[in-house]
């Protein structure tokens, strides 16, 4: 398996990553490889009615934190021409993309959608009482991830900027350097450095930011209390909450990407399938049928 990161990679070749597996806090998305998209889980505000989407490059899905759970949550496509589309709750105006061009990557977090533009700015819709969408003065970044208050944005000098709740720390990166990745939990932030191990500020009632041990790392995500990563030799480890058994990842094998939901998590493997741990209240982790999932890469 190639050990350089996506983001790694975004950094040298000045393209972007595709994220075609996502989870919110009751549904999961995943984008074929014939670019349409599939979705499971609960679908209380439609935010699983993208079966008519086509020409998708990458995904993303609405979290909501697990104190919360109420279901509120969107979907966001972004289309090989740079436009986004959305689905689902849209209370704050998170699904108004219509507008939006020259997208090259997207993220969603609570009540809000973030888009990165090709010129390396940022773009933000939704809610933002706590200034989480306080992002059109960025510059140069590379890639973006969204807490429940929080946006992350990862700079092409490998720095991390944020904007949003602080409340826990979740936003005190200034002393990181190297960052090749980023991810955004409830209340905590992760990176991943260039020498593959992993960095973690915030909230850790749950020791979701327990990650100063781990090593050949290349990927990680984030759900509400709980963190993943995906190591080089396609094996994944996991620290936090375990109520819904969200961290039974050890016996996965062949992983090139993961995604964490709110309490569940999600491997997509190198054949194209998916395997999914944790809370399935609402089908959100009925993903064994799925075939063809696009693999991870760089699009565009």
């Amino acid at each position: 398996m190639n050990c350089t990161s996506p983001i790694e990679a975004s950094l040298k070749i000045k393209s972007w990553p595709k994220v075609t597996l996502s989870a919110g806090c009751r549904h999961t998305v995943g984008l074929k490889s014939d670019g349409t998209v599939a979705a499971v889980g609960d679908n209380k505000y439609g935010q699983c009615n993208v079966s008519d989407w086509r020409d998708m490059v990458s995904v993303a899905a609405g979290n909501v934190h697990m104190a919360t759970n109420t279901g509120n949550a969107h979907t966001i496509g972004l289309k090989s021409d740079g436009t986004a589309v959305a689905v689902g709750w849209n209370k704050h105006d998170q699904c108004e993309v219509k507008d939006w061009h020259d997208i090259v990557a997207i993220t969603a977090g609570w009540r809000r959608t973030i888009g990165l533009k090709s010129d390396g700015k940022v773009v933000a819709v939704g809610r933002n009482n706590e200034g989480q969408c306080n992002v059109s003065a960025w510059r140069d970044i590379v890639a973006i991830a969204a807490g429940d208050w929080h946006t992350v944005g990862l700079k092409s000098n490998g720095t991390v900027t944020i904007a949003g709740n602080n409340q826990y720390g979740q936003c005190d990166v200034s002393g990181w350097r190297d960052i090749v990745g980023a991810a955004a939990g409830y209340l905590h932030t992760v990176g991943l450095s260039s020498d593959g191990t992993a960095a973690a500020v915030g909230w850790n009632k749950h020791d979701q930011c327990d990650v100063h041990g781990w090593h050949d790392i290349v990927a990680i995500a984030a759900g509400s209390y709980h963190t993943i990563g995906l190591k080089s030799d396609g094996t994944v480890v996991a620290v936090g909450n375990h109520k819904y058994g969200q961290c039974d990842v050890s016996g996965w094998r062949d992983i090139v990407a993961v995604a964490a939901g709110s309490a569940h998590s999600l491997g997509l493997k190198s054949d194209g399938t998916v395997v999914a741990v944790g809370d399935n209240k609402y089908g959100q982790c009925n993903v064994s049928s799925w075939r063809g999932v696009q693999l991870p890469g760089n699009s565009f």
